[in-house]
């Protein structure tokens, strides 16, 4: 290798993985914003007089119709145009529309701007792991998706940290006009972006037009039932991760703790636990990726069938249990080693055109059916258990909604015993079938 071609290969490395953080900090930004209204439950609801079904509404319906929805059109976009300058628009909207929520005085004050933040927010993902396709070999691209996905458990743990020590202090209202702020700079930054586009990416320039994009998305996915299996397990396991938005008003309500106090203790778990967990889903599934005759998906069978039982059994244990901290920490760890394995699954079985477009599909499934089933289908469940006389209606309506995320299993195994036959196909035979003059 000429010393030239070996510090163009070390330019592009550094690139490439320079591009991951900077889009993981942006991920990690993005969920902390996401998660404040769940991480403030017990501040917000009684101050705004907030019913459980409204509150189920807020961080459930309001904001993920229009997340889901907006995001189908956003991995068009993406696919068509700088992902770059679309990430910066998008930071700024929902950074403003953070900051206007804390000016909330009540249901309808507060739910206009939710709902907007979803639009802002849907153009994140389908644009950054477009991007992480187009600079990773697929050898690579579980562990770079995991490692952007590490923003989940980050943001998610640092929002329940700012509920813990923050909220006593300053209060719910400042911490969203804080986050609003730090938004702006980070938009701000990606306008300093000149092109993130890999010069032997598609020209999406002369690419298919918006309904060409939709009908690449309809071919992939009748061509691949490996692709479909592998988007309905995981809307499967988003139905449990929707109850768990009720988490923090359970842990007060009906196992006892404050509300500081375990905002704190689940924000600590939530970052360790869930780095762990999207550290070892990205390594493992290029592990099975390259040594296993199965796809990723196999893996993610293996896990729930191994985990999925005590997620249940979980939501029975009372607070003293020896189990029940651990506990948090071991939904959290499968939830988070999902995302490498599945989001790098869904590019490969996507068409190289339209990768932005499928992973935006796959959003709009996982939150519109999902999230969208899990957090207003609790909220609806536990204020007819309590109707009913319940004493843990908390309780009773996330134990529904887990084992109802156990159809995760079959899709996952399904989606993994498909995927090298499906894929074969799509690298063989369909590209051809794909395209659009």
């Amino acid at each position: 290798m000429s010393a030239e071609v070996a510090e163009k290969a070390g330019q592009d490395s550094s690139s490439r993985w320079g591009l991951l953080m900077l889009l993981t900090i942006i991920n990690v930004l993005n969920f902390v914003d996401r998660q404040l209204l769940p991480s403030f439950a017990n501040f917000i609801k009684p101050e705004l007089g907030l019913t459980d079904t409204q509150y189920g509404l807020l961080t459930g319906l309001f904001f993920i119709i229009f997340y889901a929805v907006a995001g189908l059109f956003m991995g068009v976009l993406a696919d068509r145009m700088h992902r770059g300058k679309l990430i910066a628009a998008a930071i700024a909207l929902w950074s403003l529309l953070t900051a206007a929520s804390g000016a909330a005085k009540g249901f309808v004050s507060m739910a206009l701007p939710r709902a907007l933040i979803g639009v802002g927010e849907s153009a994140l993902t389908p644009a950054a792991t477009s991007l992480l396709a187009d600079r990773f070999r697929p050898s690579q691209l579980g562990l770079a998706a995991a490692l952007y996905y590490l923003g989940v458990p980050i943001g998610a743990g640092l929002s329940l940290l700012v509920a813990g020590y923050l909220g006593p202090t300053i209060g719910w209202r400042n911490c969203f006009y804080l986050l609003g702020g730090a938004g702006m700079l980070f938009a701000a930054c990606m306008l300093f972006v000149s092109d993130l586009r890999v010069p032997t990416a598609h020209v999406h320039e002369h690419g298919p037009g918006w309904r060409g994009h939709l009908r690449l998305l309809a071919a992939a996915l009748r061509q691949s039932p490996a692709l479909c299996m592998m988007i309905g397990g995981g809307v499967a396991l988003h139905i449990a991760v929707g109850a768990a938005a009720f988490d923090q008003i359970w842990f007060v309500e009906e196992r006892g703790y404050e509300r500081a106090e375990i905002a704190k203790i689940t924000g600590y778990i939530t970052v360790v636990a869930g780095i762990a967990g999207n550290l070892f889903g990205g390594f493992a599934g290029d592990w099975w990726y390259k040594y296993r005759k199965s796809g990723r998906a196999m893996l993610l069978f293996w896990m729930f069938l191994i985990v999925g039982p005590f997620s249940v059994i979980f939501r029975i244990l009372p607070a003293d249990s020896l189990l029940f901290v651990p506990g948090i920490g071991v939904g959290i760890f499968i939830l988070c080693a999902f995302y490498g394995p599945s989001i790098s699954t869904i590019q490969e079985l996507s068409p190289p055109s339209a990768r932005a477009t499928v992973i935006a599909f796959n959003i709009l499934c996982l939150n519109a059916i999902g999230l969208g089933i899990g957090i207003t289908g609790t909220g609806w469940l536990i204020d007819m258990f309590r109707q009913a006389g319940s004493a843990e209606p908390y309780t009773h309506a996330a134990l529904t909604m887990s084992l109802v995320s156990l159809l995760a299993l079959p899709a996952f195994f399904l989606a993994g015993r498909w995927f090298h036959r499906d894929k074969a196909r799509l690298d063989d035979g369909l590209p051809g079938k794909f395209e659009f003059n």
